[in-house]
């Protein structure tokens, strides 16, 4: 899941039913791959599963599906395949706000099972009593109003305005909110699928596309065992545009040619991945680009990222998010955090990652620019978190895991890996990387499992220098350590510079900014003095056109710093923008500081109120709290 800074452009994508081309044809070899080896073994405490894997464990998923966009519903049934490792035990499952119709065995004959009662955080437990020889049980059921991870959207909410649309957004824990299952990204599951869907329609999945049957039914299969997390789903009016014979873009038909040339180097990307961290084991990596409403820049669901339209800006400046998601087919898809109080191991590793991959492909001058940035903005968010939200190896007992969504284990990860790599060798960090990688791939560890192959494979080289970087430090305290490294960027010195010639009075339109890329003009942005004067803001926004702007980062900012100091000129457009983009990372910023004053109070809730119901409940889960909604 994308979270950095770096920048995007606000656009409504969706795309076309019906197509057919090679590049989504069956694969005739599926990438190797190694499953995990299930066993007894007790599993991490997991506190936000109601489920006993431990005593029986989901091994496969088959979905049987029905999408009725009248009602707002998913209806048909879900069966499971599962070990038993008691075989007195019952199997439990999450689910929240689902309705349970019924629950069979193989022999086809009921099965008895409960509801326990509903948790506001973690949903009820599906409690199944098993027959002796039951290998599988298959339950029918339908998702309700409470179905978080769906977003149903009208067509006036595309660009097109044709058709309707839906997508899920299962990360961390709603899952359970369309399927039955043990939602704990310990547990590991294959899958399969046949979706019904209006025949105008076009339907994807996180999985293997075999497209769509003379039956008018879609059909997947995700032969990788995978966390329910990245179980994922969209449909709606999306063409296809292949980039290479392994990857292309999805996204609406009058939007599909412009996002297939903003990400054209996304091959140029998976072949350095490659080189840097092994094979890619997913077969094809396709990109759908989603409605605005989609609350995070991106989400690594694997085969199929999806991705806000915010990404286009339409000079590749933001294409950072996608080395980010594809990083995520090594680091989160292949190894994946075992609870979410590990969930540094997935994008910490990411982040590190997805640095790499923009090393190789755009240079080091690029890259060096985005760590800056990344290491200022996570300086600057520290000062607003709690001491608890400073920890990587996070305590989230009796908190709903989006709780820890920080740029903590994103950013501090990454600073705790790159001061591993600097004191160990980029070399040696390299083989220790393509090494836990290879011997964890489709495994769910935690972060003692990091620490144990991190102790053998690289401190084992020099006993002598275990102690050189502090873990308990850098794994269990708050804030960053004395160590944590920092990146010069000349581009931001050339920021700096003009700046200081802008504050002395040279005119906004004389200033030097002809080659500035995104991340420079929001460095620009967030270093303006809060005492500069409102006149000299218009005289920025008039020379560089801010309050307009088509880049959805450096508009951001802009508003931010406009809602703040009471620039009025920009309060319109503020009103627009919050209005067409659901993406939580631009909704917080600017519901804050709008909530900062009582009069700023009252006008968020009164555009919260014409906008929220364009949001995904991700989005409306951070900002109700921020107003003191009640829906």
């Amino acid at each position: 899941m994308f979270r950095t800074f770096v920048p995007l452009v606000a656009v409504l994508l969706v795309g076309c039913a019906g197509v057919r081309t090679a590049a989504i044809e069956p694969e005739s070899d599926v990438a190797s791959f190694r499953q995990p080896a299930y066993s007894p073994r007790e599993l991490p405490m997991d506190f936000h599963s109601r489920s006993e894997p431990n005593r029986v464990r989901v091994t496969h998923l088959d979905l049987d599906l029905t999408l009725d966009f009248d009602a707002r519903e998913l209806r048909g049934a879900a069966e499971l395949s599962f070990e038993r490792f008691d075989r007195d035990a019952p199997l439990k499952l999450d689910t929240q706000g689902l309705a349970i119709v019924d629950v069979v065995g193989p022999d086809g004959r009921p099965r008895a099972w409960s509801l326990s009662a509903d948790d506001p955080i973690l949903g009820a437990a599906l409690t199944i009593q098993l027959a002796p020889d039951d290998a599988k049980v298959r339950i029918a059921y339908h998702t309700t109003e409470r179905a978080a991870a769906l977003q149903w959207l009208s067509p006036e909410q595309t660009a097109d305005r044709k058709q309707p649309f839906l997508f899920t957004q299962g990360q961390s824990i709603l899952t359970r909110t369309w399927i039955p299952l043990q939602d704990s990204p310990g547990v590991r599951a294959t899958y399969s699928a046949a979706v019904r869907a209006p025949k105008e329609l076009t339907v994807v999945m996180s999985a293997e596309h075999l497209g769509r049957g003379d039956d008018g039914v879609w059909r997947f299969r995700m032969p990788q065992a995978i966390p329910p997390y990245l179980i994922a789903l969209a449909a709606g009016d999306i063409a296809f545009e292949p980039i290479s014979d392994r990857c292309g873009v999805w996204a609406e038909p009058s939007k599909v040619v412009g996002a297939r040339d903003e990400l054209g180097d996304t091959e140029k990307m998976i072949q350095a991945a490659e080189k840097l961290f092994g094979p890619y084991r997913w077969g094809r990596y396709d990109i759908i680009v989603l409605p605005p409403s989609f609350p995070f820049g991106g989400m690594e669901n694997p085969r199929l990222t999806f991705a806000t339209p915010t990404i286009l800006a339409g000079d590749k400046s933001l294409v950072a998010l996608v080395a980010h998601e594809l990083a995520h087919s090594w680091s989160g898809n292949l190894v994946t955090n075992a609870t979410w109080r590990d969930f540094w191991l997935n994008e910490g590793f990411t982040v590190f990652c997805e640095q790499r991959i923009m090393e190789v492909v755009f240079g080091d001058a690029r890259s060096n620019l985005e760590k800056s940035l990344a290491r200022h903005e996570l300086d600057l968010e520290m000062k607003d978190l709690e001491p608890w939200q400073q920890v990587l190896h996070i305590d989230l007992a009796g908190k709903n895991p989006d709780d820890g969504f920080s740029g903590v284990p994103y950013e501090k990860g990454a600073l705790f890996l790159r001061r591993l790599e600097a004191e160990w060798g980029r070399a040696a960090f390299d083989e220790f990387l393509t090494g836990y990688f290879d011997h964890h791939a489709f495994q769910s560890i935690t972060t003692d499992d990091f620490l144990a192959w991190l102790r053998s494979q690289l401190f084992a080289r020099d006993p002598s220098r275990a102690d050189a970087v502090d873990l308990v430090e850098w794994l269990e305290k708050a804030g960053l350590p004395a160590d944590a490294p920092r990146y010069e960027s000349p581009a931001l010195g050339d920021v700096d510079r003009e700046r200081e010639r802008w504050l002395r009075g040279t005119p906004a339109r004389s200033l030097a900014t002809e080659r500035w890329v995104t991340q420079q003009w929001q460095h620009f942005i967030h270093t303006i003095p809060d005492d500069v004067s409102i006149d000299r803001l218009v005289e920025l926004d008039e020379a560089f056109g801010f309050t307009r702007s088509h880049n959805c980062e450096i508009l951001c900012d802009w508003l931010v710093l406009a809602t703040r100091r009471r620039y009025l000129a920009a309060d319109e457009r503020l009103a627009e923008f919050l209005t067409e983009v659901g993406r939580r990372k631009f909704l917080k910023p600017l519901y804050t500081e709008l909530a900062k004053t009582p009069e700023g109070l009252a006008r968020a809730r009164s555009i919260y109120a014409t906008a929220r119901p364009r949001y995904h409940a991700v989005s409306t889960g951070t900002i109700d709290k921020l107003l003191g909604w009640t829906p």
